[in-house]
């Protein structure tokens, strides 16, 4: 419906993204509120969610001290955009300058869980060839771990080994990621801690933009980062997090085999995915999310 209302070029769409080209040098990044499971779009959006999530990503681009793609989530240079279409966008879009994207997910993980924690219990592999033993599930980590993956057009992203990924990245741009990606953690999980929030792990994406490695896409949101309530972690047990693990669990309730399409999400499971996305950006930033 949006490339109806929206007068620009549409370049990609992802699980929740669009993506429009502005001009040379920029493009129009819109979160939809749709929401994905095991790599399937589910049939019913979130309300708000991309809103929370555009709102989050600015949050953090203004505060973190890295080069990054986003420039303004104002929509008042963009002349041809149609009354409606500046009505639909308005809250869930970014202007963002275009980047070279370096084909690796940049995830780094300060807590043993999900599919980690699986990797781990059953003998090892990329995620944990670096971890001790003795850990269990959600135990926090001495120190944060690096664990890129391959980024796949289709399908689930691949971890890969440290070897894996300087193969394909080369050492220096390796070490540069690295070192970058748990410096965000790092300042990001400081900040939460301070607001009642544990940043379990996160992932990142970066890119060339003239020249300069950049941080890109979205940063630090419930979607691409698992936080939890600090005052309900408890290592050796589940932890509820503010994210679409809750759509997760109900789903896994039902027996889907996770191919489209999937099961209709009930209105509780709807409400109560919508308010975890709320309440986390309401901690995170000391203030609720405007949706006028």
């Amino acid at each position: 419906m949006l490339r109806r209302v929206i007068a620009l070029d549409h370049v990609a769409s992802g699980k929740v993204r669009d993506m429009y080209e502005i001009d040379t040098d920029h493009l129009l990044m819109v979160a939809s509120d749709r929401i994905s499971a095991y790599d399937v779009v589910l049939g019913e959006p979130i309300p708000d969610k991309g809103r929370v999530l555009t709102a989050l990503s600015e949050f953090w681009f203004d505060r973190l001290d890295t080069p990054h793609h986003f420039v303004s989530s104002s929509l008042d240079e963009l002349s041809t955009l149609s009354d409606t279409g500046r009505t639909e966008l308005t809250g869930r879009s970014m202007v963002v300058r275009k980047a070279e994207v370096i084909p690796v997910e940049c995830v780094v993980r300060g807590y043993l869980y999900g599919s980690s924690w699986r990797e781990y219990r059953d003998g090892g592999g990329p995620t944990t060839e670096h971890l001790p033993k003795g850990l269990e599930m959600a135990s926090v980590l001495s120190e944060p771990i690096f664990t890129p993956a391959t980024k796949a057009e289709s399908g689930h992203d691949e971890n890969i080994t440290e070897q894996g990924a300087r193969t394909i990245l080369g050492d220096d741009l390796y070490e540069l990621l690295q070192a970058r990606s748990i410096g965000i953690y790092r300042t990001a999980r400081t900040h939460a801690a301070a607001r009642g929030v544990l940043l379990a792990d996160t992932k990142f994406e970066f890119g060339y933009i003239d020249n300069e490695v950049c941080l890109i896409d979205e940063v630090l949101t419930p979607d691409s980062s698992r936080y939890w309530p600090s005052d309900e972690y408890s290592p050796g047990h589940v932890v509820p997090s503010f994210d679409k693990q809750f759509v997760r669990d109900w789903l896994m309730t039902t027996d889907w085999d996770q191919t489209h399409p999937a099961p209709t999400l009930p209105d509780q499971v709807i409400s109560g995915t919508r308010a975890r996305y709320l309440e986390v950006y309401e901690l995170i930033t000391g203030h609720p999310l405007e949706l006028a």
